[in-house]
């Protein structure tokens, strides 16, 4: 469920908002619906990488890859697809830990109320 949902909405709302929205998409999903700790690290962080490496070879195959070899060359890579695997990742690791984070927010946010 987690993992869906934020595919679902980091997709819609990176159409009109900044690449970082990720990380709020992942906070706050993981947040609310983050069952364990395991799933809020993993769902964010492979629901980006697939998201991210769809919509890259999506953009980038129609067009010969003109721009990521551009960039791979800019980096001194020699392929495109080093290029498309390093963007992803870094994209999946951002949304793993910033899923976790809200995980580890809620949780300490109800320990405190029942503590109280």
């Amino acid at each position: 469920m987690v993992f869906i949902v934020i595919i679902i909405l980091s997709f819609l709302l990176q159409l009109v908002l900044p690449w970082w929205v990720i990380v709020i998409v992942s906070f706050a999903t993981c947040g609310l619906i983050g069952k364990t700790g395991k799933i809020a690290l993993w769902a964010p962080f492979f629901a980006i990488l697939l998201l991210w490496t769809g919509m890259a070879l999506f953009k980038s195959l129609p067009n010969n890859n003109m721009l990521a070899m551009r960039v791979a060359d800019m980096f001194g890579m020699q392929s495109w697809y080093l290029v498309l695997v390093l963007s992803a990742l870094l994209g999946a690791f951002t949304a793993a830990v910033s899923g976790y984070c809200g995980y580890q927010f809620r949780k300490a946010v109800l320990v405190s109320k029942t503590n109280s």
